[in-house]
């Protein structure tokens, strides 16, 4: 088994997919203007409107509403996404500042326009490194 995907739903979809752009950098593909996705090299993350929850089974999800999730990207420079997500550009929520974590990764958290917790890491740590070198 794989994972191949990890999609959000949303009541505003142009809103969420322009966040994700920025922050990532990618450029979605548009499927319907209810459905984008975002295709990096280790998944996609999809964005789908509330309008598309029906077609799985009524109030199956909802939107604005993940407490249990973190969405994680490994990026090069944890410091230099800070510094370019900070400035001003598309207002970003910083939960925190870049900080080591006991696991050895640099790590950043935010949250995306719908409350989503967004973790940027970078393994600075012998094992992390070692780790994350393996996974590329």
């Amino acid at each position: 088994m794989q994972i191949t995907s990890l999609r959000i739903i949303t009541a505003d979809v142009q809103r969420l997919v322009a966040f994700y752009e920025h922050l990532t950098g990618l450029t979605a593909a548009w499927a319907t203007p209810d459905f984008a996705e975002l295709a990096t090299s280790a998944f996609t993350l999809a964005v789908g409107s509330t309008r598309t929850v029906g077609m799985f089974g009524p109030g199956t999800a909802r939107p604005a509403d993940n407490h249990s999730l973190i969405i994680e990207f490994l990026v090069d420079d944890v410091d230099a996404e800070y510094a370019r997500l900070g400035g001003g550009e598309v207002p970003v929520e910083f939960v925190n500042e870049p900080t080591l974590m006991p696991w050895g990764n640099r790590s950043l958290l935010l949250r995306d326009p719908d409350g989503t917790l967004v973790n940027l890491f970078t393994p600075v740590g012998e094992q992390a490194i070692a780790k994350w070198r393996r996974a590329r």
